[in-house]
């Protein structure tokens, strides 16, 4: 088959063949395969015009006349036509090579083209170039990240067995300084904690952040609207940048961060085949080395190394890091309870709330270090986070006032409240208190006795404890009784007693003695 030829060339060999110059001569002058030479020559005598005609003919009126593309028309080529047609070839397709259908090929074909000629004619069926864009991107805007395909072992101290950790890779694109950290997995925490750490790498902030559509950053994948992971949202709020997703299966987005991953593995990967680590700092250490080594590589092209170039063309455009660092937020759905109480599942404990808030649906957000509550997306409680479990965390102003004024029961609170109706209610008070090993049996006791004062009154009710402490006795009971007798007065104060009055009750059913006559 004949190479196809430029209608540019065409005119050349034209115009050497009206000089009178052979085929050889022509095709030594012009570096073109001579029997493509002698095709075309055979092409320009069968056809009806002279060689002035065609020397005069435009380059379209050429290419009419003489496709650049040859046209094949014999069984070989319709049997391999054939065989495209009816295998159904998916070049799209994961894993899909031309290798693989060139011998199913050759096991059908009888007279087989060889494995050269095969590609090209599928390339010609099926290959489009689609073309690709040159982006300029500007100092400080971008930061792409993404996860290497491959991962690295690291080998368990005791048991030797391998963990394979995953391998964190961010990229500036206008200076090509990258980063790389290995970590446990693609969790919303490694990704935020290789982030932050990414962040002081760099020592500021990008405008956005620029993820593929992994799950720990995109909740929902979406090629106009994707939807952020509400962790990774509130990283970004915390450090004053944006995240923007590339579009889904399209890694030409990133294709920096790509090539950093491809490079990752000359560099670093590659360097440390041999290298046996027992745990994921070592690892991180040697990744730091390499690291240094890959960004001090001078590139060819621009005579500076990306270190060089992130110094002085895009550290300046980068923002100021936030003076505190970031902590992951969790989220989780809560009622309060009767108690006033919400119910906190990953530390089996309790949090109060105020107590007006008591049945309603609320949100918890929490960190390592706090656990806040929300009601319609107001702040209503926050606690310093307590890790026992099934302990309850109060803050007494949540409380009703009844329960706040429970809270306060201590000896030191029964003193002060029986001391305002006299010294002896206060002495009896805190010898009831101190009596008893489990301190709320007295507490109970205290409290009814001070309030007997509201029925007979402090200066009786002092006069009574008085009364008691001489008998040594600890008993609410005990002095109820002697305000019911009139015990705590003096004999003077007494009421006399009626000596005529009967000491049988009036009764309807009881008869006098006037029924017995």
């Amino acid at each position: 088959m004949a190479n196809p030829l430029d209608p540019m060339d065409l005119k050349q060999i034209i115009t050497l063949k009206i000089q009178g110059y052979s085929n050889r001569k022509i095709a030594g002058m012009l570096r073109i395969n001579r029997n493509t030479l002698n095709t075309y020559t055979q092409k320009f005598e069968a056809c009806e015009h002279d060689y002035q005609t065609l020397l005069s003919f435009s380059s379209g009126k050429l290419r009419e006349l003489f496709p650049v593309k040859t046209t094949i028309n014999n069984d070989r080529h319709e049997a391999l036509m054939s065989f495209f047609s009816n295998n159904n070839l998916k070049p799209a397709h994961p894993g899909f090579t031309i290798q693989h259908h060139y011998f199913e090929y050759i096991r059908q074909a009888v007279s087989p083209y060889g494995y050269t000629q095969f590609v090209e004619h599928f390339n010609r069926r099926y290959r489009q170039s689609k073309g690709s864009m040159k982006l300029d991107h500007e100092a400080g805007k971008e930061l792409f990240i993404d996860f290497a395909g491959k991962k690295f072992p690291v080998a368990d101290p005791q048991t030797g067995e391998l963990v394979f950790m995953e391998v964190f890779v961010a990229i500036l694109p206008c200076s090509q300084y990258a980063y790389v950290e290995a970590c446990k997995s693609q969790k919303r925490e490694d990704l935020v904690k290789c982030l932050a750490n990414a962040m002081r790498f760099f020592g500021g902030v990008p405008t956005a952040v620029v993820p593929d559509n992994l799950k720990s950053a995109v909740a929902k994948s979406c090629k106009y609207e994707p939807e952020i992971n509400r962790s990774l949202k509130d990283f970004a709020r915390h450090y004053g940048c944006v995240v923007c997703p590339t579009r889904s299966y399209s890694p030409q987005d990133k294709a920096l961060v790509e090539n950093a991953v491809n490079l990752a593995y000359q560099r670093i990967y590659y360097p440390m085949r041999e290298m046996t680590f027992f745990s994921l700092k070592d690892l991180n250490e040697e990744i730091r080395n390499r690291l240094k080594d890959y960004n001090d590589h001078i590139l060819q092209r621009k005579g500076a190394s990306r270190r060089e170039l992130f110094l002085s063309l895009e550290k300046e455009y980068l923002k100021p890091l936030p003076s505190s660092g970031f902590e992951l937020i969790e989220y989780r759905r809560a009622k309060v309870q009767k108690i006033g109480y919400v119910y906190f599942s990953p530390g089996k404990n309790y949090y109060s709330v105020p107590h007006r808030y008591i049945g309603k649906d609320v949100q918890l957000q929490y960190t390592q270090s706090a656990v806040s509550v929300f009601y319609n997306h107001e702040r209503i409680a926050t606690h310093p986070r307590n890790n026992q479990r099934g302990v309850y965390t109060t803050v007494k102003e949540h409380l009703r006032s009844t329960h706040q004024e429970y809270l306060d029961w201590s000896p030191a609170y029964f003193e002060a409240l029986a001391s305002q109706h006299g010294a002896h209610v206060k002495s009896y008070v805190s010898r009831l208190v101190a009596h008893f090993d489990y301190p709320e049996i007295g507490y109970k006791r205290a409290m009814g006795i001070i309030q007997l004062h509201k029925f007979y009154g402090s200066e009786r009710l002092d006069k009574a404890c008085g009364r008691a402490l001489l008998g040594g006795s600890h008993s609410y009971q005990h002095i109820k009784n002697i305000l019911e007798n009139g015990l705590d007065c003096s004999p003077e104060d007494a009421p006399e007693p009626d000596t005529k009055a009967s000491h049988i009750p009036q009764h309807n059913n009881i008869r006098g003695a006037q029924a017995y006559q």
